[in-house]
Order: C-alpha cells, then sequence, then structure tokens
C-alpha cells in the first residue's frame, strides 16, 4: 500500500504591525503612574531600609559602614531577645483568640435569628482606633482604680486582682486581651461571609447523613471555609508582628522594657535613642520573619488543599 506523502506547512514570514507607535505603547502608559507608585512608596524604602541596617546611621551625621554589626548587637542583646519572645506570643494571640472567637461567634450568630445587634456590638471595635482602645483599656486596667480590680474586689475576688499592666507577663497578655476585643469583630464578618456562600446541597446532604456536632463541623464546615480560615490567620499573624500602637500608648514597652515587641524596639532604637541603623536591621529581621512566616503557612495550606 503506497504511504500518503507528507503534507507542507507553509510558513509564512512575521508581518510588521501596522499599529502606530503610540498606540502600542498606550496600554504601558496606563499602568506607569501604579508602577511609580510601587517603586517610590514600597521598593525604594525598603532597599534603602536594607542598606541603613549595615551602618551606624543616626539619622543627623554621616553614615559609616559597620556590616552585620547590627545584627550581631542584636543576637546578643537580652532586650531585643525579649521583644522577640514577646512578639511571639503576640503572633500566638492574635492568632488563635480573635480568630478563634471571630470562627465561633460565626457559628452561633449563623443560626440564631434576630442577631442583628450582637454582630453589630462585636464589630463596633474595629471601627475605633488602636490608640483609643489602649486608652479605653488603660482605664479598664488600672491598678488602683480600674475597672476590672473594682469589679474583682466587689464580687469578693481580691485575690484575683493584679497589677495588670506592670507585671510581665500579665501586662503582655493584657494587651493582647485588648487586641482581641477590636479585631473579634472583623473575624466574625468574614466567617460570616464564608457561611453565607456556602453551597447548600452537599452540607444537606451531610445533616442527612447523621453528621453534627463538632463531626459536621470538623468534616465539612472547616474544610469549606479553609479559604477564609486562612485569610484570617494570615492578616492576624501579620497584625501580631507589627504590634506597635496599642503597646506604645498603654504600656510604651515597659516596665523596664518588659513587654515591648520588635516593632516597639525598632520604633525605639530609630526614633527615641536615635540609633536608625540598629533599628533598621529590626525591621529587616521584622520582614524576613513575616516573609518566611508567610510562605511557609501559604505553601503548606496550598499542598494541604491540592491533595
Amino acid at each position: 500500500m503506497r504511504e500518503a506523502a507528507p503534507k507542507l506547512v507553509t510558513i509564512h514570514p512575521p508581518q510588521r504591525s501596522t499599529t502606530p507607535w503610540s498606540e502600542r505603547i498606550q496600554p504601558y502608559l496606563y499602568v506607569v503612574p501604579a508602577a511609580l507608585l510601587v517603586v517610590v512608596f514600597m521598593l525604594y524604602p525598603m532597599v534603602s531600609t536594607v542598606i541603613q541596617s549595615f551602618t551606624d546611621s543616626n539619622g543627623l551625621d554621616a553614615a559609616k559602614f559597620v556590616g552585620l554589626q547590627n545584627y550581631i548587637n542584636f543576637f546578643t542583646d537580652p532586650n531585643s531577645l525579649n521583644s522577640f519572645k514577646n512578639t511571639l506570643l503576640w503572633v500566638v494571640g492574635a492568632v488563635t483568640l480573635p480568630v478563634g472567637l471571630g470562627f465561633c461567634f460565626a457559628l452561633l450568630l449563623e443560626r440564631l435569628p434576630g442577631a442583628a445587634l450582637f454582630k453589630s456590638s462585636v464589630f463596633l471595635p474595629y471601627t475605633i482606633s488602636g490608640t483609643v482602645a489602649a486608652i479605653l483599656f488603660g482605664y479598664v486596667l488600672d491598678s488602683d482604680n480600674g475597672f476590672l480590680n473594682v469589679l474583682l474586689r466587689s464580687v469578693g475576688l481580691s485575690g484575683l486582682t493584679h497589677h495588670w499592666l506592670f507585671e510581665a507577663p500579665q501586662n503582655t497578655w493584657s494587651m493582647i486581651a485588648a487586641y482581641t476585643w477590636q479585631a473579634t469583630g472583623t473575624n466574625l464578618m468574614v466567617f460570616l461571609i464564608g457561611l453565607q456562600g456556602l453551597p447548600k446541597e452537599p452540607l444537606e446532604a451531610a445533616k442527612i447523613d447523621g453528621a453534627s456536632g463538632w463531626t459536621y463541623t470538623r468534616r465539612m464546615l472547616i474544610p469549606m471555609l479553609s479559604p477564609f480560615i486562612t485569610i484570617n490567620v494570615l492578616m492576624a499573624a501579620i497584625n501580631g508582628f507589627k504590634a506597635f500602637d496599642l503597646i506604645w500608648v498603654m504600656t510604651q514597652g515597659g516596665p523596664a522594657r518588659s513587654s515591648e515587641t520588635l516593632a516597639v524596639t525598632m520604633y525605639r532604637q530609630s526614633f527615641v535613642l536615635f540609633q536608625q541603623g540598629y533599628g533598621a536591621a529590626i525591621a529587616v529581621i521584622i520582614s524576613l520573619i513575616a516573609l518566611v512566616f508567610s510562605y511557609g503557612y501559604l505553601r503548606n495550606t496550598f499542598r494541604r488543599e491540592a491533595s
């Protein structure tokens, strides 16, 4: 049997575009303003901070290159290491408490009719600034006439009163409680949006099959809400790494720098002690830790969802 002849393919030379040059670059011109903003307000400060971290800059005199000395100082300074420990406490507290409470409230309120007032009351603290929340909780946690200690004494629990903001680690946990009060609302809203968007068919099928309670939550709701859990956990962790305003207003990192986080230490070194090279090194360390955590968390999350 005779084989068919191979089909010839004609290759045409590329034709030159007849579109005018001014029209071809027009799409790129639309992104130039955004690109300039990114370069000026993100890339330039980032590169400048990294360079400054290798100098002894104090913001006034000419800076000298000191190599890794600022980073060595950080890892040998007990105050910096205590700040690192407090930052980890903040990350753990910011992830577990506001996200956990927001998730539990969302599950309860989704099934509770007429819960709009409670939703608003939980979300309302998020609308105020961290400074206002810090001042408010400063009055609540005052050692002598604070609302919490007065309440404990009035019900006969004087033994539970503390100097909430003057004893470590209670001062750190007290401020995390204030942050939880303020941040739970936004987590609640994200989870409520997620619950309202879930498909009804698989949930109804699971209920018909007998799933209920914790089994229903663990096997159905948590996997289906995983994108919203990922968003809330990641945002809470980043907020924990950069916690500053609430701490600075309530204790300024005291007493004796016992409640400082890395962000507070960075501010103190840069703008109170004018060791801006050292402060820049701490900023680089915070950024690297947050970047590594975010990358690892997202990578594990995407792998788990893909499997």
